[in-house]
């Protein structure tokens, strides 16, 4: 946390230090105490006071002035480690609900307009770590976190160290993207920008890596350049590539241990969008012998 002793009430600094104890994220961290926040502007008065009706009526605020499902859910689930960690009063929100997210279909590209959009990247850097997180499926903070010495050249892997849900895991190198990565390490030595056991793709200043929001930038300039007419972020080529491999019939299991999801579930979805298999699955309609219109 940035904010000095000094500015910190004891009941906040002790959901820090349980916040702390369990090895919560930095960003958990800071929606937990944004959660907190917030309930206690609308409560007008210290939130250790507060009773499940408090509560409850905090919640239809939320709803009341529009707050997103997934912005609900997030300031529950802040206000939940507060109560029934932090002050151990697990009966506290037993008014309380989490709100139902509809399911989305995820924005799925061709395989035509992948290439495009990798073409449209004129920034070798940039491509290769556009053809990373689509050739390999990663994340973007999985690809900005990646070092040289992840790439396995010999074993056709990548490492990925502490992914989401601090897990590693290898995923997989072809030779055409070793390839570009191979191209991306010798321009970028030549600029001085590779340090001994660095980033493999570093920052503008090489000490630090690309951040997420310059790796989504070049994205969407990329998308933008080729034209493409959908809603294109880093997460679409990780979706475009589950779903191209599950059109490949690669194992539904192979792909969940790819991707790095714990559930099956999860994985799952891509089945809704892999739009050559279901050009495959002949209609029962045309089973059937009509006589003409």
């Amino acid at each position: 946390m940035t904010q000095s002793n000094k500015t910190i009430s004891p009941l906040r600094q002790r959901m820090i230090d349980d916040m702390t104890l369990r090895k919560l994220s930095p960003k958990t961290q800071l929606a937990y105490i944004r959660a907190i926040k917030n309930f206690t502007r609308f409560l007008e008065r210290s939130p250790d006071t507060a009773t499940a009706e408090n509560l409850r009526r905090f919640q239809l605020h939320l709803v009341s002035n529009g707050t997103s499902s997934t912005t609900i859910n997030t300031t529950i689930t802040g206000l939940k480690f507060f109560f029934e960690v932090t002050l151990a009063r697990n009966d506290a929100l037993a008014k309380m609900s989490h709100v139902y997210e509809p399911r989305k279909l995820p924005v799925v590209l061709s395989v035509e307009e992948v290439a495009r959009l990798l073409q449209a990247s004129t920034n070798v850097k940039h491509r290769a770590a556009l053809s990373v997180a689509y050739g390999a499926g990663l994340r973007a903070s999985e690809v900005i976190h990646l070092k040289v010495s992840d790439i396995e050249a010999d074993r056709r892997v990548i490492r990925v160290e502490q992914g989401k849900g601090k897990k590693d895991r290898y995923a997989m190198l072809s030779a055409s993207l070793l390839e570009l990565l191979r191209t991306w390490w010798r321009v970028g030595r030549s600029l001085g920008k590779m340090l001994p056991g660095g980033w493999l793709f570093p920052g503008q200043n090489p000490v630090n890596p690309l951040s997420t929001r310059q790796l989504n930038r070049a994205c969407k300039l990329a998308a933008e350049a080729a034209e493409l007419d959908k809603r294109v972020s880093m997460r679409t080529l990780r979706h475009s590539f589950a779903t191209h491999l599950l059109e490949q019939k690669v194992d539904i299991r192979v792909i969940q241990v790819l991707l790095g999801h714990k559930k099956l579930e999860n994985t799952a979805r891509y089945s809704h969008v892999a739009t050559r298999t279901l050009r495959e699955v002949k209609s029962p309609l045309e089973y059937l012998t009509l006589p003409p219109a």
